[in-house]
């Protein structure tokens, strides 16, 4: 029979209710490329997502499932996948010292060879502290902690002579982390690895906003989750994102999905019966800009601020609207341009103009700058980001899948 991810991660809510309602929020995908289970942000959605092989989950007992999705979240809340690893620090220790910081909280719900402080050799190291704190006292080489550093790009064990590159899996002799860590993220990551992490966590942030709400309506509260955990989510859900790198990589994902048939690159494998194809560079963005009264003069003046950077990196159509989209008041704001904030009309909201709009003008990619006071609008057809103030990303009118973002 196979293993029911769905089944388990709906088991979670009648204890777990933060839990649950993250789990919901988080992609997954079974896989025998990896022996366990890991989380990474996937580079073209922007989202985290958890891979897990169904055999492995298959062989634990209920309680040991649970344990291990848990493993997997505080990963998430922790912020390991997207903080880059110490400079110098290898992969296995900084790999051991986060999932010490985590199984601190999941005592007697993880498999035999997960590592634990207190047990085997990190008996020593006491619960409850930090990722960072662990790494500065973990066991050196040779007293039986298996953290040696191995071959670069190596592909043993925890406890073996695996390298950097590689994880495998724990022995009874040497626990250590049994997931998989490969896709966190590192100091070489591209631009575009960069801004994608930085959209996954203010996705993660707005998700584990919804999830808190829940926790406190519930009568489970949250769970078995510690007080110092709860204070540590509810501290980061108020730390501020960069969403000048989020703008930048809504854009250069829309330009890799721009792409139309050419012959100016052939197909070498059946030239002349199909065409190559070509990417083009520049993608048709389109920033439709919410008019109406309760969008405040210095939002508008944040927002047309950054668009004057980002428009170094491709050409823009603004497209202003409150219940209707004047189309004599659109315009293309070209690469390269400047220009000063303006206001063109100040009435009520109708998130269904601007979507008629650029669903009517193919484009690539919109965003919309709204304070979210508006009935959910109709399907768009291209790409739609949505950027609004910490109100508006906390309290929206609507519930959507779509990417939100707060801006200060």
């Amino acid at each position: 029979m196979s293993f029911d991810l769905k089944l388990h991660a709906y088991r979670l809510l009648m204890d777990e209710p933060f839990f649950a309602a993250l789990s919901r929020k988080i992609e997954k995908r079974a896989t025998t490329d990896i022996p366990t289970a890991g989380v990474r942000v996937d580079p073209d959605t922007a989202q985290f997502e958890m891979a897990y092989n169904p055999d492995f989950f298959a062989s634990l007992p209920e309680e040991q499932v649970r344990g291990v999705l848990k493993h997997e979240f505080y990963h998430l809340i922790f912020d390991h996948v997207t903080s880059r690893r110490p400079i110098g620090v290898p992969h296995k220790a900084w790999n051991i010292a986060a999932d010490l910081a985590i199984n601190s909280h999941l005592q007697g719900e993880l498999p035999e060879l997960a590592c634990m402080p207190g047990v085997g050799p990190f008996k020593d190291l006491p619960l409850g502290k930090t990722a960072e704190w662990y790494l500065a006292h973990l066991p050196q080489e040779g007293d039986g902690s298996g953290n040696g550093e191995g071959d670069e790009g190596g592909e043993g064990g925890e406890g073996g002579e695996g390298g950097e590159g590689g994880e495998g899996q724990p022995d009874a002799d040497n626990p250590g982390s049994f997931d998989d860590h490969s896709g966190w993220s590192e100091s070489g990551d591209s631009p575009e690895q960069e801004a994608a992490n930085q959209m996954a966590k203010e996705r993660l942030k707005q998700a584990m906003k919804e999830a808190a709400n829940e926790a406190s309506q519930s009568s489970k509260g949250w769970g078995s989750m510690s007080a110092g955990v709860k204070e540590e989510i509810i501290k980061r859900l108020e730390t501020k994102v960069d969403w000048k790198k989020v703008l930048r990589y809504f854009i250069k994902t829309s330009q890799r999905a721009a792409r139309r048939s050419s012959v100016k690159r052939i197909n070498r494998r059946y030239a002349y019966i199909h065409p190559g194809k070509k990417t083009l560079r520049q993608a048709k963005i389109a920033i439709a800009i919410d008019q109406s009264g309760s969008v405040s003069d210095e939002m508008l003046a944040g927002f047309f601020g950054e668009l004057n950077k980002l428009a170094k990196l491709a050409e823009f159509t603004v497209i202003p609207f409150d219940t209707e989209v004047p189309e004599d008041k659109v315009y293309v704001w070209k690469k390269g341009q400047n220009k000063k904030t303006e206001r063109v009309s100040c009435g009520g909201t109708c998130f269904n103009a601007p979507t008629d709009y650029v669903n009517a003008n193919s484009f690539d990619g919109v965003i919309i700058l709204t304070d979210m006071e508006a009935p959910k609008p109709k399907r768009c057809k291209a790409q739609r980001m949505w950027m609004t103030d910490q109100r508006g990303a906390s309290r929206p009118y609507f519930k959507t899948n779509e990417r939100v973002i707060a801006i200060d």
